[in-house]
């Protein structure tokens, strides 16, 4: 299936934020990365913003899908984590930051209708691992320690943090589960 041109602007400019940051690229990057003019990427984003909001909410709405693909096929908890945790390595692999985190570090350069989407995104992700580490507590899977929540924050701060410190060393082999199994495990 051939994608459009509104699908490969919005592939090519997430692909931008996540190596140069919202505030580093601009519309000529985009033209040149794609082949086309300028005009053609307003047709259908007038603005960087709508085209930054375009980018997150598709990228929101396909890790919501995946929260729920995890649930079906993975009915322990550690086994979710594990999924989240493979899942969220992926995105960073290939010299690419994780999307909102990428946005977060920039959160005072974003226009307010990124920095509203990237504070629920990350909310969604704490919500969802919090929940998780919940029931994972409940039914004795996991001591309560710190609590769910405090280990959600910790976990995914960990996770964000490891990717920043992988994109500027390069050592991928640095995401090990079992590091992360310690934070669920304390």
């Amino acid at each position: 299936m051939a994608i459009g041109t509104r699908d490969a602007l919005i592939d090519a400019a997430e692909n931008l934020m996540r190596t140069k940051g919202y505030a580093a690229f601009s519309y000529a990057d985009l033209a040149d990365t794609l082949g086309l003019r300028k005009a053609s990427i307003h047709y259908h984003f007038p603005t960087k913003e709508e085209l930054g909001i375009a980018i997150v909410e598709g990228y929101i709405t396909r890790v919501r899908e995946e929260f729920e693909r995890i649930e079906v096929e993975r009915r322990d908890v550690s086994g979710r984590l594990e999924a989240f945790f493979i899942m969220f390595r992926a995105s960073s692999m290939g010299g690419l930051l994780p999307l909102c985190g990428a946005l977060a570090a920039e959160m005072a350069a974003l226009p307010l209708g990124l920095q509203k989407l990237t504070q629920r995104f990350f909310d969604m992700q704490l919500k969802w691992l919090s929940e998780t580490i919940e029931k994972g507590i409940q039914d004795k899977e996991i001591p309560r320690g710190c609590g769910a929540r405090q280990k959600a924050f910790l976990f995914l701060s960990v996770l964000e943090g490891a990717s920043f410190i992988n994109w500027a060393t390069q050592e991928g082999d640095s995401f090990d589960f079992n590091i992360f199994r310690l934070i669920i495990e304390s």
